[in-house]
């Protein structure tokens, strides 16, 4: 007789896979027809666990995401009827299950983007505070583990679980919805899940080198789908048309040997030409609106960068001073100061620069855009030390060869 563990270990290998690369849709879907964070997190855990068993013995179904959103749904039932609540519950549990009837005809990709939008701007819902709605989605929606949402925070993972705790509980406390809501109360919470999704994608952005998690792909379809729904929102507009510059430049970005290629060094053959030019379309129609927002401004100063023969530095300095005026952190004043450098006034930067210490004393792009303007002064000393700060923290490995090359390079000039 043939053991049955060598099957059963690929259904393993095959789960795992499909939660690698849905397990956001599909939690949304649960999430949003259970009513509540953990109830829907339990639905799939045990649906997972369901799969091992039937899809060893039965073979795998046609679509592997229909089926586990159809079990842990369910499961999720099944827990609900289980409860103490089932009598408060009846009425939420007869429209669960009808609504669940509804969509079994339909294709799961019809039903989960609305699903996680809906899911998202629960996250994103006033009661809470900013930093809780944006851990909570990188959690639920796109599966960050604690340990990374932490990182990205600069959190310890016990604090920050503790904040998903909480943040999950305010939701069930207040009774929160699952929904989007109408377009006319947008303004509350639009601006938190542009900045929501927009993470999404820079997490994906930033972390690719450690392994594929399709974030980037997330935040590009999410934001389509809000784009979809209020087709003539400048910032929404703008956030896509960002976003699309950004991964369009995505095959240039590294090198044959693994180092970041700065924006005004990459071949631009190398650019999605389609993506491109649906960016800056999608650009000028939000600026023509002549609503000018923060999203607006950086995707114009991320076009401004991909100008060639190079970037369009006056321009940037512009820019990010009408930004300053939407968004006056010290991230912001710390890109205009290298604006300032290349367009002549590297001193003047460079004081801005050491103004920004105290602040940023813990961001690694700081180290990074000093040492490039003390090179530009001729301080090649000063611009090794603060070069080698910024290799210490370097985001992924790209970020550190090419640091690694600049000090390289100093060692030739000095």
């Amino acid at each position: 007789m043939k053991s049955a563990a060598p099957k059963a270990i690929a259904v393993g290998h095959l789960i795992d896979e499909v939660l690698r690369r849905d397990r956001g849709r599909i939690l949304s879907g649960l999430i949003a027809r259970l009513g509540d964070f953990q109830l829907g997190e339990d639905a799939l855990q045990e649906a997972s666990m369901s799969a091992l068993k039937h899809w060893s013995q039965e073979g795998i179904p046609r679509d592997p995401v229909a089926w586990l959103m159809k079990v842990g749904l369910n499961k999720g039932i099944d827990q609900i009827r289980s409860s103490q609540r089932e009598a408060q519950r009846k009425n939420d549990l007869d429209l669960v299950a009808q609504d669940s009837q509804e969509q079994a005809g339909l294709d799961v990709a019809e039903v989960f983007p609305d699903e996680r939008l809906r899911l998202i701007f629960t996250c994103c819902h006033p009661a809470l505070e900013e930093k809780s709605r944006v851990a909570l989605t990188l959690r639920t929606v796109c599966h960050l583990t604690t340990r990374e949402i932490a990182a990205a925070f600069l959190d310890n993972e016990q604090t920050m679980g503790q904040r998903l705790s909480r943040a999950k509980a305010k939701i069930r406390s207040k009774g929160i919805s699952f929904s989007v809501p109408e377009k006319g109360i947008w303004t509350d919470r639009l601006d938190t899940v542009l900045s929501t999704i927009y993470l999404i994608f820079t997490t994906g952005y930033v972390t690719e080198d450690k392994g594929p998690r399709y974030l980037c792909e997330e935040g590009i379809f999410l934001m389509r789908i809000l784009h979809n729904l209020c087709p003539n929102d400048p910032e929404i507009e703008g956030a896509l048309a960002l976003m699309l510059l950004t991964d369009a430049r995505r095959i240039a970005r590294i090198d044959a040997e693994g180092a970041l290629v700065p924006v005004e060094e990459q071949n631009e053959t190398l650019w999605l030409s389609d993506a491109v030019t649906e960016a800056r379309s999608i650009l000028e129609n939000a600026i023509e609106r002549g609503q000018s927002g923060p999203f607006q401004i950086k995707a114009a100063i991320t076009d401004c960068h991909m100008m060639r023969p190079k970037p369009d530095w006056l321009q940037i300095a512009f820019l990010y001073r009408a930004l300053w005026h939407f968004e006056p952190t010290p991230v912001v004043a710390l890109n205009w100061s290298v604006a300032m450098a290349e367009t002549g006034q590297p001193e003047l930067a460079l004081q801005k620069m050491d103004e920004l210490a105290a602040e940023l004393k813990n961001y690694q792009p700081w180290y990074a855009a000093r040492a490039h303007v003390l090179e530009k002064l001729g301080e090649f000393s000063s611009a090794r030390e603060a070069y080698l700060q910024a290799i210490e923290t370097a985001p992924n490995d790209a970020s550190r060869k090419l640091l690694e090359r600049k000090v390289g390079a100093l060692r030739q000039s000095c």
